[in-house]
């Protein structure tokens, strides 16, 4: 059993047909939020047509509920998909990291840096 399917429902500040928003437990940034699947799906790409067209929709809905509690200057979207990938929860979540100005001396190349030395170009 997941761990995502233990969230108590006083976490979870909205809830779709297919995912469900928490803020993450962890956060890299304020307002970090997670879009988890409401079934045990692995990783993206066992998501269906339809639950990727509700995924599309949640990372706009997850990035209002951002915007009026926090006032990024901008986001990270990412999914781990597969341990070489950094998946350690092996139930579908998508990562909407919100970054301000400042948060690091220098952002460019943001996701790039995933590989150490191969963010700068």
């Amino acid at each position: 059993m997941s761990v995502f399917s233990q969230i108590p429902d006083d976490r979870i500040i909205y809830k779709g047909e297919y995912f469900f928003l928490i803020r993450d437990a962890f956060p890299v940034s304020p307002g970090h939020t997670l879009i988890i699947s409401n079934t045990e799906k692995v990783d993206y790409f066992q998501l269906d047509e339809n639950e990727r067209q509700e995924l599309t929709k949640l990372i706009g809905t997850a990035k209002e509920f951002v915007e009026i509690e926090f006032s990024p200057d901008g986001y990270n979207i990412g999914m781990n998909c597969g341990e070489a990938a950094g998946q350690t929860v092996m139930h579908f979540h998508c990562h909407l990291i919100p970054r301000y100005i400042g948060d690091m001396v220098n952002p460019r190349g943001g996701i790039r840096h995933c590989i150490p030395g191969k963010g700068y170009y």
